[in-house]
């Protein structure tokens, strides 16, 4: 494990981490706003920085971990969720990433997939929940009406849920879990493609401490 430092620990566009956030990836600790976010803004800096030749990561772009709990509570209207996309085309991507966090007792993930048409959900204790599928869908079409003042058009668009999708073994590692949720999604992974379980897990989290303590993202390949 490497010496984490107190402090500010490092940047990534308008998110950092304290070295009491980082401290969140020594075992057994869940993982806050602040890892997940920092997390996010980099796999979107690494999608703008390589384009989208092949192999490279998709058009990505990210929302945070306080996005769908707005969408939630107070609705798409009175948290001006419109004014989250006044600066990007979100119907433009390829992918828009939404972490979500359950009750503040467990995180998932939910994936707009622009390119292949469809709402995405992944969940470490493999439970579907439809209401993630409605309330995307609901944001859709709020979006298009402001954006683009016609109706979304969900033609050929499908909700996706796989059971493939690796399953943790604890109470505290979803967080991380999630962040290589996104992280493989932005590759254009789908579920039955990612490559890591719970048994990479005390690897994976060594990794993310040096990869957001070093600003890089270096990957997961068994």
């Amino acid at each position: 494990m490497l010496h984490i430092r107190s402090g500010l620990v490092s940047t990534c566009g308008r998110e950092q981490v304290q070295g009491e956030d980082i401290q969140r990836l020594r075992p057994a600790q869940w993982l806050n706003d602040e890892v997940i976010n920092f997390y996010g803004a980099m796999i979107t800096e690494r999608a703008a920085r390589q384009g989208r030749e092949q192999g490279d990561p998709l058009d990505v772009h990210y929302f945070n971990t306080f996005f769908y709990e707005k969408l939630v509570n107070p609705g798409y209207e009175k948290a001006r969720l419109n004014k989250w996309s006044k600066k990007v085309d979100i119907f433009s991507k390829d992918v828009i990433l939404i972490p979500i966090n359950l009750g503040n007792s467990h995180w998932t993930c939910a994936c707009i997939n622009v390119r292949r048409k469809r709402i995405e959900y992944y969940d470490s204790l493999g439970t579907r929940r439809e209401v993630v599928y409605q309330r995307l869908r609901e944001y859709l079409q709020r979006e298009s009406l402001d954006k683009k003042k016609i109706d979304f058009e969900f033609e050929d668009w499908e909700d996706y849920f796989s059971e493939a999708t690796p399953q943790q073994e604890n109470a505290y590692d979803c967080g991380v879990f999630v962040c290589q949720f996104m992280e493989a999604i932005s590759r254009g992974e789908d579920a039955e493609e990612f490559a890591f379980d719970q048994r990479n897990m005390p690897y994976i989290r060594r990794r993310m401490l040096w990869e957001i303590s070093e600003k890089r993202l270096i990957g997961w390949k068994q």
